[in-house]
């Protein structure tokens, strides 16, 4: 097993025992937030064994440091204890795995739809994925704040902030994510980053 999926299950138990802490405590809204959270982070598990992918250590890793940074921010109060620095810190590492997200989702529409998209098209629908997820993630702290009365948006201010951070994460990826994929072979890369080996007869994209 990889150190980086070692820290990764270090990190869900911590979260596990956060939520556990919470429940104990009477603390409902934040025992529900962390029991949540930590289901997301077995989400990427879920999928591989649904698909038949393997998704690499890296992206594991980083949603659920992504998970833990934003909960822990909120239920040990260190968006406040080391503001502002804490928050914008978590939301770039947030946006950057929001990014790749998108990237893997677009390659495995392409191993699944058997389709080629140009180099454009694929820095075109990172962007709209990774914008889509995060409009989707403020849906959800807005939802869960109103629910539970919890203080996860911190106005319009911040809300956008977030969502500035998302699509500068979207364009230094997508920009990254295109410009390997002009230089390298697209069956490698699929091998690469989903571990599968049954990409060999499906054609190499048009640049």
């Amino acid at each position: 097993m990889k150190i980086g999926n070692i820290a990764a299950h270090l990190l869900q138990v911590v979260m596990l025992l956060f939520a556990v802490t919470a429940l104990y405590t009477g603390s409902i809204g934040n025992a529900f937030l962390g029991f949540l959270v930590l289901f997301l982070s077995i989400v990427p598990m879920i999928v591989e064994k649904r698909l038949n992918v393997t998704f690499p250590w890296e992206i594991n890793l980083l949603i659920v440091l992504s998970l833990f940074l934003h909960y822990g921010g909120e239920y040990q109060g260190w968006y406040d204890i080391f503001y502002p620095y804490y928050d914008k810190i978590a939301h770039f590492i947030t946006s950057v795995t929001v990014a790749l997200l998108g990237f893997l989702v677009v390659l495995i529409m392409e191993r699944y739809v058997k389709t080629n998209f140009s180099t454009g098209m694929i820095f075109f629908m990172i962007i709209v994925l990774t914008m889509a997820m995060g409009a989707f993630w403020e849906i959800y702290e807005f939802s869960f704040d109103t629910a539970f009365g919890t203080d996860l948006q911190h106005g319009n201010t911040d809300t956008m902030i977030d969502l500035i951070f998302d699509l500068a994460g979207a364009l230094i990826v997508a920009f990254l994510g295109t410009l390997y994929l002009k230089k390298n072979s697209r069956n490698y890369l699929l091998n690469h980053y989903i571990g599968r080996d049954d990409l060999e007869n499906i054609p190499e994209r048009r640049r």
